[in-house]
């Protein structure tokens, strides 16, 4: 049977139509994703392909546990208090009834993994993992195969495949803090829309009328980073979602408001163990 891929709003309505037969309107945003809850199988996949602009869902949450799968492009999503990096061959993991939103790139290819996680041993808290071939397939498989009113036992057998596999997956810490705390939250988006931005900690500090030593303590307090560490990793989610689109490293580093690109590396080398263009290679496959 021929497949057309479809945004994730076409598909969420077809499926809805053939599931609930319930008022379209609820989707004419992503808002509501609570569909899923009522698909009647343990796993429901959805994809995105190629939509010509950036797409965005605003904050919601869903009982099913949700994997945020790109195949190419990238996906930024915010989850509660944080910002997550979700480039390809990585996925994020959002939790049952976990706040969150999601921004995707231009022209990407994404999946959308719904899962009934309970009695599962998968992770109780946001996180990225790092994807294997296997859990990609297996999930492009199901996509195609997926049906609405039965699954067959060797779908029921892949599926418990699936499961197995998720909950041995990698787990990594792509995230940047983004606490609630107006100054805080302020100074992050801030730093997020200039990650080339210089200043300094007591310049930051002046701005919000305050000393440089109480800004300090705020920031340990509720992000448990020094200032340093807290715009490094922001540097990092970054670089790591701008290496994912193959933007050259020189650029990266101008972006990033490096002085040379030997600094920018030996930065990310310091915080990853190897070399931009390593980590690319290995993670990407690509120079």
């Amino acid at each position: 049977m021929a497949i057309i891929w479809v945004t994730l709003l076409a598909e969420l309505r077809r499926l809805d139509n053939k599931l609930r037969n319930t008022d379209k309107t609820i989707f004419e945003s992503f808002t509501d994703l609570s569909f899923a809850d009522h698909y009647p199988h343990r796993v429901l996949v959805l994809r995105s392909q190629s939509v010509p602009h950036r797409e965005e869902t605003p904050w919601h949450q869903h009982q099913k546990a949700q994997l945020v799968l790109p195949l190419t492009g990238v996906v930024t999503s915010f989850i509660e208090d944080k910002m997550w990096l979700v480039p390809p061959r990585c996925a994020v993991w959002i939790p049952s009834n976990v706040m969150h939103r999601n921004q995707i790139s231009p022209h990407a290819d994404v999946c959308m993994l719904f899962v009934d996680s309970t009695d599962l041993a998968l992770p109780e808290a946001a996180c990225t993992l790092t994807v294997t071939p296997l859990v990609r397939e297996l999930i492009l498989h199901l996509h195609r195969q997926q049906d609405d009113d039965k699954t067959d036992p060797a779908t029921d057998r892949l599926i418990d495949v699936l499961l197995d596999q998720l909950i041995q997956l990698e787990r990594e810490e792509f995230d940047f803090p983004i606490p609630d705390e107006p100054i805080l939250n302020r100074l992050a988006l801030e730093l997020i829309a200039r990650p080339s931005e210089k200043r300094t900690l007591g310049e930051w500090a002046s701005d919000f009328a305050m000393s440089e030593r109480t800004l300090a303590r705020m920031i340990k307090r509720h992000v448990q980073l020094t200032f340093g560490q807290w715009r490094s990793q922001l540097h990092i989610v970054l670089a790591l979602q701008k290496l994912a689109t193959n933007m050259p490293i020189q650029t990266l580093s101008e972006e990033l408001g490096y002085d040379s690109v030997s600094a920018f590396i030996t930065f990310f080398k310091k915080a990853l163990g190897k070399s931009p263009r390593q980590y690319r290679i290995e993670r990407w496959g690509r120079e």
